[in-house]
């Protein structure tokens, strides 16, 4: 796991540039560093050292033959077998990169489908003066770049972009703050910044004689579910899911430093460590974070795990107010507005691992791929309200907004809308029925996030059902913009390496051919990944209410950090240049203060876009 940056222009790139620009990733890459730079193209590299951590597997890295320059960060699981079909027998060392060098060299673009595994990594043509970058399928890893009349930088984070190019402007992306402001992320190519885009999952560019071409090389979005495995018996395909899931496990335990894995005790982390023990010989090590509020603690169910399993576990215990102390590094690392408050646990977890391991595995896109969330379930509940005359529909939603409940005035809401495919778009936002928020000229001039949904939606099969549609658009653009950034910048924070078994590309594309009644069945989310957890674990250790990694944000606002949320709300200068009502976030505030309204995930995604603004560390009050 690396860090990488770049820089290819009319002028001379300077080594001292791209070193300062590398050495802002530092964390990502503690081990080595590396800069290289010809005429007007550069590369810079940071590396965390974990295949062959030897100075063959030192980056930039140039081909046998002079031609090629590689950056690369990730890992190709696969790597020796394509080093099996290259055929080329004067290895330097047995490193990925290598394998991706040689395997460009040898294919160019068309490489890209032979590696399993997750990256981002670019190219530099010496001969044709060309630049190749590619991102894997899932979004694991980051590549932001800037493009303009004769200069492209790319970087793994925007702030390196800012040292590579000390110019670049820092004005906001309006589009991508209404987006924020709805989802809580920025949907790739957008990012908080005009002037900086995100290479989308499953996306190659190449840069020629300054002209950007960017082109998809994979994508499950076409995939058809298979109608006939509505038939096939639960035990085949069990046994089909077991086999590709456990290749999976299998391939990402390759490593040349300590590798351990995360444990929730929730039905996919258990299973991919219970996966990862009968693959090794030794006892796994295994890492939980336990809090003193017993809703947000999941330590008891994961030490019921691993003593089953018989794991070498670790359990660090804290106060959920302890997660406070990660702020100043989490205003370092996480240098895009943020909202998603997990990460404080996904940050102390990752921390803990750190200490006896480099190389973790994670259980991220289960609930996605196979039905994990109730917003699925929603989905499906909702579709027969659509089937009905939209007149009648809005007189139901009229009803059911006169009842008491905070969940009533969200299915009111959620049966306004005009289509199936907005009421998830609506259950699915952060901002629901928070009107106000952005001013109108913004909101005139960009597109609501239910037009990017719609618009994704286009390239689904017809016969999808809305469940369906709803995972499909979670795996899309929540789980790479939200989830996996949450976990890369976590874990890069104390460089560790996380890999994630249920996002190999023959997972994710077996779980898009499976019909969504093995996914959603009777009262059970995740029907068939939960049966075959229960292949391994016991039924009574495994079948729990379902906890997520949270935080008491909600209580943070009233407590601990009041004073200092207060204080940025009423900061009129952190307002300016924003497309943010002060008025509307400082009213809901208010609201959240009296306890009639939990809206902590909107306002907390308000005080992360205005500390970001600040350029300060947050403080406890």
């Amino acid at each position: 796991m690396c860090g990488i940056v770049g820089l290819v222009q009319r002028e001379t790139a300077l080594p001292e540039l791209l070193d300062e620009a590398a050495r802002q990733l530092w964390r990502r890459g503690p081990d080595d560093a590396g800069v290289w730079c010809e005429n007007g193209a550069g590369l810079g590299h940071r590396r965390l050292s974990v295949i062959d951590p030897s100075s063959a597997g030192h980056q930039p890295m140039v081909s046998p033959d002079g031609r090629y320059v590689i950056v690369f960060n990730g890992e190709i699981y696969n790597h020796m077998e394509v080093r099996e079909e290259l055929g080329n027998d004067g290895w330097k060392g047995h490193s990925d990169t290598e394998t991706v060098l040689i395997a460009f060299a040898r294919w160019g673009s068309n490489c890209l489908g032979k590696f399993h595994g997750m990256f981002a990594f670019a190219i530099w043509d010496r001969r044709e003066k060309q630049l190749f970058a590619a991102r894997d399928r899932m979004g694991e890893k980051p590549f932001y770049y800037h493009h303009a009349p004769g200069v492209f930088a790319f970087a793994s984070r925007p702030r390196a972009l800012f040292r590579i190019l000390p110019g670049l402007s820092g004005e906001y992306s309006t589009q991508g703050l209404r987006y924020y402001l709805q989802s809580g992320y920025f949907p790739a190519p957008l990012s908080v910044y005009e002037a900086v885009n995100k290479l989308p999952p499953g996306h190659f560019l190449w840069l020629k004689e300054g002209v950007l071409d960017i082109s998809a090389y994979w994508s499950f979005q076409e995939i058809e579910p298979c109608a006939e495995w509505r038939e096939r018996s639960e035990e085949d395909l069990l046994d089909e899911l077991d086999e590709i899931l456990s290749n999976s496990v299998r391939s990402r335990l390759i490593s040349d430093v300590p590798l351990g894995a995360f444990l929730s005790g929730g039905i996919d982390s258990s299973l991919i460590v219970a996966m990862m023990q009968r693959h090794t010989t030794q006892a796994v090590r295994t890492f939980t974070i336990g809090f003193d509020l017993q809703e947000y603690d999941e330590s008891r169910d994961a030490k019921e795990v691993a003593d089953y399993l018989g794991t070498d576990h670790r359990c660090e215990r804290l106060r959920t107010d302890d997660l406070l102390d990660l702020l100043p590094l989490f205003s370092e690392e996480y240098d895009e507005p943020f909202f998603d408050s997990s990460c404080f646990p996904a940050m102390a977890v990752s921390r803990l691992a750190r200490q006896d391991v480099t190389v973790a595995l994670g259980g991220d896109g289960g609930d996605e791929l196979f039905g994990g969330y109730h917003y699925y379930r929603i989905a499906k509940a909702l579709r027969p309200f659509f089937l009905m005359p939209a007149l009648i529909r809005r007189g139901v939603s009229a009803l059911v907004g006169q009842m008491p409940g905070h969940r009533m005035k969200l299915l009111a809401g959620a049966l306004r809308e005009n289509t199936i495919d907005n009421a998830f778009a609506f259950s699915r936002s952060i901002s629901k029925d928070f009107d106000g928020l952005m001013l109108a000229w913004a909101v005139d001039g960009t597109a609501d996030m239910r037009e990017l949904f719609a618009q994704a939606g286009e390239m689904f099969p017809s016969s999808l059902a809305m469940a369906e549609r709803g995972m499909r658009l979670d795996a899309m653009f929540t789980l790479p913009d939200d989830y996996l950034q949450k976990i890369d910048l976590a874990s890069m924070a104390f460089s560790l390496e996380v890999r994630e078994p249920m996002l190999d590309q023959d997972v994710v594309e077996w779980a898009m051919r499976l019909p969504v009644p093995w996914k959603l069945k009777g009262k059970m989310n995740k029907y068939l990944l939960r049966r075959l957890a229960y292949r391994y674990i016991p039924e009574n250790i495994l079948n729990r209410p379902k906890r997520g990694f949270g935080v008491p944000i909600d209580h943070w606002l009233r407590g601990p950090l009041c004073e200092w949320a207060s204080s940025v709300l009423n900061d009129k200068s952190l307002f300016e240049g924003l497309p943010v009502s002060q008025s509307g976030a400082q009213r809901l505030f208010t609201l959240h203060k009296s306890g009639a309204r939990n809206v902590s995930a909107l306002l907390w995604a308000i005080l992360m876009l205005l500390n970001f603004v600040s350029g300060r560390d947050m403080v406890r009050a």
